[in-house]
C-alpha cells in the first residue's frame, strides 16, 4: 500500500533570524533577541507545521506486525529531513531475518553537522505501531484533530515524538543557529517486536555507537514534564508440560500435560507471586505499582491445537509463556535461577510431571546515570518551558534505551517526549497538541544546552 504524502511549503535553505519585539521603557521597539528567543519563537510559528507532519506520519499505517510500508515512512521522514539540512540515508536491516521482500525494514537516519567541535546529540523515534483493535470511535489511521487532540495509531507511541524531535532541529536552523557537533535524527523500525532490526541494527553497525555518539533522546510518551531515566529488565520463557495421551473415556491411563500445567501455574500463584510482590526497586518507575518485581501469564495453550476439531484424548502437551520483569538490583541470573528453583520444586512434588524451560527473550535493565549532563541540560530545559522541575521517573516496560546502553555502550540516553503513556497501545489513542508544542521547545533548547549555545 503506498503511503499518502502531502507537500509542505519549506522555508529558504538558508533562513534569517526573526525580529522579535520587546516592550521597554518608551513603548514597543525591536531589540536583538537572544539565541534561546530566537529558537522558542520558530518553533511556536511552527507548531501548525509539527503537528500537520505529525498527522502525516499516523496516516501511513505502519503496523507492526507484519511491519506494513516501513519504507513509505522511512521516505517521508527522510524527505522532510532533507527538506531540514540533513544529510539523509537509509538503512535497510540485512541480515536479519525480519527484513524480507514481502516486509523490509528500513530506517532513516538525517545527519546535520554543525561549526567547529562539540557534541553528537541522536535523537531516535521508532515509527512502527501495534495494530489498532477494536474500539474506536474515530478512524485509527486518519489523524483527526478533535478541538486540543490530536487521535490516531502511534500518536503517542510515537509519531509525535518523532515529529518533535524533527522540528525542534529545525527551530534552530531556521532561527540561524549554527550548533557546534552534529545533531542526528533517526526513524527506526521494529521497537514493538524488540527493536533488533531497528535501534539494535543501527547500534550493531556502529551508526549509534561509543566514541561516535554523546547524547541520545528517545522522544516516547513521558509527557512533557518527565524525563525518563531507564527501565525495568524483562524475561520472557515457555514453559511445556508433557503427558502422556489416553482415550478421553479412561484419562486414567493417561497423563494430562494440563493438569500438570495447572499445577506449575499454581506454584507460580502461590509461591512466586508473593516473594516477588516483596521485592521494590529504587528505580523511579511510574506508576509505582511496577516498582515491583512481577510476573505475567501471556498464554496457555494445550490439548486439541483445533478448537472446531473436538477429539476424546488426554492431553499430553501443554505450553504456557511467562513474562516475568525483574528488577536492576536482582539481575537476569537470579530471575532465572528462581524460574529453574520452582519448576523442580514442582516437578518433584507431582508424580509424572515432565517439562521444558524454554528462553524466549531477555532484556537487561537500564539506567542512566544520575550525574548525566544529558538529564541535567532536560531538567534545566524542561524548567524554562514548564515553570517547574522534571519528574525523574522509569518505564515500566522496555523501549530501545536498552539497546543503546548495551550494545552501543552509551550511558547517557534517556527518554523524553510529548504523550501520555497509559494511552499508548489503546483504542482512541491521541495526543494533546499544547503536549506536543512544549516538547519541542523543551528539546529545542536542550539541543542548544548540549552544544553550549546560551
Amino acid at each position: 500500500m503506498a503511503a499518502e504524502r502531502r507537500a509542505y511549503p519549506m522555508r529558504a535553505a538558508d533562513p534569517k533570524p526573526i525580529d522579535v519585539r520587546r516592550r521597554g521603557a518608551c513603548g514597543t521597539m525591536p531589540v536583538m533577541a537572544s539565541v534561546r528567543d530566537r529558537v522558542l519563537a520558530q518553533v511556536d510559528a511552527l507548531a501548525d507545521e509539527t503537528a500537520a507532519f505529525t498527522t502525516e506520519l499516523v496516516r501511513i499505517p505502519t503496523v507492526n506486525p507484519p511491519g506494513d510500508v516501513y519504507e513509505d515512512c522511512a521516505r517521508v521522514i527522510g524527505d522532510r529531513l532533507r527538506a531540514f539540512g540533513f544529510e539523509v540515508q537509509y538503512i535497510a536491516a540485512e541480515g536479519r531475518p525480519e527484513h524480507t521482500a514481502a516486509h523490509p525494514r528500513v530506517n532513516v537516519m538525517g545527519v546535520r553537522a554543525g561549526e567547529g567541535r562539540g557534541p553528537v546529540v541522536h535523537l531516535n523515534g521508532h515509527f512502527d505501531v501495534v495494530p489498532a483493535g477494536e474500539g474506536w470511535t474515530v478512524d485509527p489511521f486518519a489523524g483527526a484533530i478533535k478541538g486540543s487532540r490530536l487521535y490516531g495509531r502511534g500518536t503517542g507511541d510515537m509519531k509525535a515524538g518523532i515529529a518533535s524531535a524533527m522540528y525542534a532541529a529545525e527551530a534552530i536552523r531556521r532561527a540561524a543557529v549554527r550548533v557546534p557537533g552534529a545533531i542526528e535524527v533517526s526513524g527506526t523500525v521494529d521497537e514493538e517486536s524488540g527493536g533488533f532490526a531497528g535501534v539494535a541494527y543501527l547500534a550493531e553497525q556502529k551508526y549509534i555507537a561509543k566514541g561516535r555518539t554523546d547524547y541520545v533522546i528517545i522522544p516516547e510518551p513521558h509527557s512533557p514534564d518527565r524525563i525518563c531515566v531507564g527501565h525495568r529488565g524483562v524475561y520472557w520463557f515457555e514453559v511445556t508440560t508433557e503427558g502422556r495421551i489416553a482415550h478421553g473415556s479412561m484419562p486414567f491411563l493417561g497423563i494430562s500435560a494440563i493438569e500438570h500445567m495447572g499445577h506449575v501455574l499454581e506454584a507460580v500463584r502461590s509461591e512466586l507471586k508473593p516473594a516477588l510482590a516483596s521485592r521494590v526497586t529504587e528505580m523511579p518507575v511510574d506508576p509505582p505499582g511496577a516498582r515491583h518485581a512481577t510476573i505475567n501469564v501471556n498464554t496457555v495453550e494445550g490439548g486439541q491445537s483445533r478448537q472446531d476439531v473436538q477429539t476424546p484424548c488426554v492431553a499430553d502437551r501443554c505450553r504456557a509463556v511467562f513474562d516475568r520483569r525483574f528488577l536492576l538490583e536482582e539481575g537476569f541470573d537470579q530471575a532465572r535461577a528462581e524460574v529453574v528453583e520452582l519448576l523442580e520444586r514442582t516437578a518433584a512434588r507431582i508424580p509424572g510431571l515432565r517439562y521444558q524451560l524454554k528462553d524466549l527473550m531477555v532484556v537487561h535493565p537500564t539506567r542512566a546515570p544520575q550525574d548525566s549532563p544529558l538529564i541535567a541540560a532536560l531538567d534545566r530545559s524542561s524548567r524554562a518551558v514548564m515553570g517547574k522541575p522534571a519528574t525523574i521517573m522509569a518505564s515500566p516496560g522496555t523501549y530501545d534505551q536498552k539497546h543503546v546502553a548495551r550494545i552501543a555502550g552509551l550511558p547517557h540516553c534517556v527518554s523524553y517526549g510529548p504523550g501520555i503513556l497509559e494511552l499508548a497501545h489503546q483504542p482512541d489513542e491521541y495526543i494533546e497538541l499544547a503536549d506536543l508544542a512544549s516538547s519541542t521547545r523543551v528539546l529545542a533548547l536542550t539541543l542548544l544546552d548540549l552544544a553550549g549555545v546560551a
